[in-house]
């Protein structure tokens, strides 16, 4: 099955290098978005499946997003990611009801992606 993605990152070079990475391993990217409130109006119009969400955001952060994301009807699965390691989250992340798992940056790869969607 072929994963519908959204990818949030206030960095262009990152959601690409992601973008081509996710495509190869068979993920269909429906679009991008550089912060939150861009983040909510595309996955209200894009609808996709999974939000691949960066926790450092201008504005809100990543952890408000994936709050306000599971606020709506037929809410996609988030999974965050920073540069930083789970370590850094920890507290919030076991708190966050919202969010289905975290890949740190440099780990993100379509398989470790998958194995949260499993």
């Amino acid at each position: 099955m072929a994963w519908s993605l959204l990818i949030v990152d206030d960095h262009a070079a990152f959601r690409a290098g992601a973008r081509a990475l996710l495509e190869v391993d068979g993920f269909e990217v429906l679009g991008e978005a550089p912060d939150g409130e861009s983040a909510l109006e595309a996955a209200r119009q894009l609808r996709p499946q999974v939000v691949l969400l960066d926790i450092q955001l201008p504005g809100m952060d990543g952890f408000e997003v994936a709050d306000r994301l599971a606020a709506g009807a037929d809410p996609p699965i988030v999974v965050l990611t920073s540069s930083r390691a789970a370590e850094a989250f920890r507290d919030r992340l076991r708190a966050a009801s919202s969010v289905r798992g975290f890949i740190a940056k440099p780990e993100l790869s379509g398989e470790c992606l998958s194995a949260l969607l499993a």
